[in-house]
C-alpha cells in the first residue's frame, strides 16, 4: 500500500503595513477654523483596499 499525499498548506500572506491586517486605519476629525480635533474615525485602507493583506509589488 502507498503512503497518502501530503500537501503542505498554503502560505498564509504577509498582513498589510500599514493597517497590520485589519483593513481599516483610523483619521483624526477636525473642524472649524482653529481646527479643533473632536474625535477619529475609521475608513478601509487605501494601501490593501481593505483586505487586509499586503499589495503585491
Amino acid at each position: 500500500m502507498a503512503a497518502p499525499k501530503t500537501t503542505p498548506p498554503p502560505d498564509q500572506p504577509a498582513p498589510c503595513p500599514v493597517c497590520n491586517g485589519s483593513g481599516e486605519v483610523s483619521r483624526t476629525v477636525q473642524v472649524g477654523r482653529k481646527r479643533r480635533t473632536v474625535g477619529k474615525q475609521t475608513g478601509f485602507c487605501l494601501n490593501c483596499l481593505g483586505s487586509g493583506e499586503a499589495p503585491a509589488d
